[in-house]
Formats: structure tokens, sequence, C-alpha cells
């Protein structure tokens, strides 16, 4: 599929994006590459998998679910915040 101005105006309406005209066509070439790879996924013959299948054996591997000693990672965080309690930003109320 070839992506050209009439599709590109509806993608940026559908998206609430506005791309530059200078960066128009590199836009759409890109998108039509894109489309061009999904193209070629689509000839893939996926019939005889199932929807579980994966490459690995035995599934994802999982990491060991180990504690940790606590760092100062959230605190040098919140040291440079404005506001803070309690491990939390405080920020102005938006909604009253």
């Amino acid at each position: 599929m070839q992506i050209d101005d009439a599709v590109l105006a509806k993608l940026e309406k559908l998206s609430h994006l506005k791309i530059d005209e200078s960066k128009k066509e590199e836009v759409m070439g890109q998108l039509t590459e894109i489309l061009g790879y999904i193209e070629n996924l689509n000839e893939l013959d996926t019939e005889g998998l199932s929807a579980t299948f994966s490459t690995l054996e035995g599934g994802t591997p999982l990491r060991e679910d180990t504690i940790r000693e606590r760092t100062s990672v959230a605190e040098d965080i919140l040291s440079h915040a404005p506001k803070s309690q309690d491990d939390f930003f405080i920020v102005p109320a938006i909604i009253e």
C-alpha cells in the first residue's frame, strides 16, 4: 500500500497530529515502508501455530523474586522536588 497525501491527511486528522510540510514526504516514505513490512508478515503461514507459541522452551524466563536492600533512589529523586511528603511529590491541585 502506498501512503499518499489524502491518506496522510486522514491520519493527521484521526491522530490529532500536525505534520510539518517539510516532513510530509519523509513520513509518507516511512509509513509506506512500515506497511510493506506488515504485508511481509501477513504472508507467513501461522495456521498451525498455537496462540501461545513461543520460541523459548518452557516459556518466558522469569527472574528470581528476591528482597533487595532499600536504596536511596527515591530520596535522591524527591530531594530535587519543590515539595514532597511521605515518598510522594506534592503538586498543586488542578481539580476542585
